[in-house]
């Protein structure tokens, strides 16, 4: 599903240990049909001697955990984002420097591959309950951690959003980064792009089929007047197509014009499905619970959208309806410890708009007090400073040992939103005057720079 994950992707090193346990459960493996990666993670340095880095199987998830030597008795579990629907289960260490920065802080840290890949919140939740629940026999610890964090990217940040809902005695905070935090919503848009594509390009083709990516994907292109790898958005089809995006994935705000010119090719190419990985079902292809019945799909012109656009009803409305720990665990927006997110405001993958469903949710539960969201000003999937993602984080701490709340940014305002500042104020202008012309790598000088 990501294409623009880069760093998230990184390659490790292969593991053949579907059929062997670990040294702390020798019944340990994964499920059948899958493999484990394990990175080689030398030990970090620190004043008071080398941390403890361990590694191996527990249950059926591979795990990473690192306790520094002069441990200060709290954990941060680290929740990995959707890697695809391959055999191989993988387990990442932290990212922004935060590897670094918890190990600093005296800060053990562990990470969970979950026990299955494709996007399984569930997996997610569970397994990194059960990497919490054993740190201490794993690690050797004399006592468990006094308080257990989350942190997490994409898929994670839905892990982490729902952990503290499924267990809210468990958590101490979150720290939800690019999160998917409107849950099945993210795929109502991945829906909606496709819909609206085929309206204005006049290509009826979803439910995509195998043959999308070289018969269909063409037509596309040059009915829309879209070049792949060119950004250039000229034709009327095409800026209506990038107007729809840009009300659909969070409405008027700063870079989007360009985010969109960035992210074009990512979006007509969502019709290439990956192949199924070992485990089916929703799990699979969690589109199965998308919809766009009742949508208000904008602008209206030069084509009636709402009129033009083909309505679909979930295939899978009963796993839509369930409030239960499923693949696409819904999010009820009552978290019942701090929960400090950041996301991207041109991100047009796991879009801007995840951050408005869930402080909608949030508000409606009267939960507002225990949610601050940060805007950041650039188009990536998961694109932070190592100072962006490290403030947060002390912040973070800061709010849950000390009551001291944190200030965020306001995701709700519409006119707030789409102002030509909005977003500067925890955006790190130092990425900003460093950053090269738009790439993969870096997206911020999509965007205007922010006042001085």
């Amino acid at each position: 599903m990501i294409r623009r994950a880069g760093a998230l992707l990184a390659a490790t090193v292969l593991l053949a240990l579907a059929a062997c346990g670990s040294a702390d459960d020798p019944g340990s493996a994964p499920l059948p049909g899958y493999t484990l990666d394990l990175p080689d993670l030398e030990p970090l340095d620190t004043p008071a001697g080398p941390t403890q880095v361990l590694s191996g199987v527990l249950g059926s998830a591979g795990y990473l955990v690192e306790v520094p030597p002069e441990w200060n008795g709290d954990l941060v579990v680290w929740t990995h984002g959707y890697l695809g629907n391959s055999d191989a289960l993988v387990v990442d260490a932290p990212y922004y420097g935060l590897r670094q920065r918890f190990v600093e802080q005296g800060y053990a840290w562990a990470a969970s591959s979950y026990d299955r890949n494709g996007y399984d919140v569930a997996s997610g939740v569970r397994s990194t309950r059960e990497l919490a629940d054993a740190f201490a026999g794993l690690a050797g610890t004399p006592t468990a951690p006094t308080r257990t964090y989350l942190a997490g990217i994409s898929m994670g940040g839905h892990v982490a959003a729902r952990s503290v809902e499924e267990y809210p005695d468990r958590y101490a905070g979150a720290l939800p980064l690019c999160g998917a935090l409107g849950d099945v919503a993210i795929f109502d848009y991945f829906l909606g792009v496709q819909l609206v594509t085929e309206a204005l390009a006049g290509v009826r083709y979803y439910p995509p089929g195998p043959a999308f990516a070289d018969t269909v994907l063409p037509r596309l292109h040059a009915a829309l007047g879209l070049t792949p790898g060119d950004p250039a958005v000229t034709s009327p089809a095409a800026q209506q197509l990038r107007a729809a995006v840009v009300l659909g994935s969070g409405g008027a705000r700063p870079g989007t014009d360009a985010a969109f010119g960035f992210w074009k090719d990512v979006l007509l190419e969502l019709g290439v499905r990956e192949p199924a990985g070992p485990v089916g079902g929703v799990a699979a292809d969690p589109e199965v619970v998308a919809t766009n019945v009742g949508a208000d799909v904008q602008p209206g012109t030069p084509v009636d959208l709402n009129a033009a656009v083909r309505r679909v009803a979930p295939a899978d409305p009963a796993t839509r309806a369930s409030t239960a720990l499923t693949a696409v665990a819904p999010i009820a927006g009552r978290p019942a410890v701090p929960v400090l997110s950041l996301h991207a405001l041109g991100d047009l993958y796991a879009p801007f708009s995840m951050e408005q469903v869930y402080a909608t949710e949030v508000a409606a539960s009267g939960r507002s007090a225990d949610l601050v969201q940060r805007a950041i000003r650039n188009a990536g999937h998961c694109e932070f400073s190592d100072a962006e993602a490290g403030a947060a984080w002390d912040d973070l701490v800061t709010w849950v040992t000390d009551g001291l709340r944190p200030d965020g940014d306001d995701v709700l305002d519409a006119a707030a939103v789409a102002d030509p500042a909005y977003g500067c104020r925890f955006s790190d202008p130092e990425a900003y005057r460093i950053a090269p012309e738009p790439s993969e790598a870096d997206t911020r000088r999509l965007f205007d720079p922010c006042p001085t």
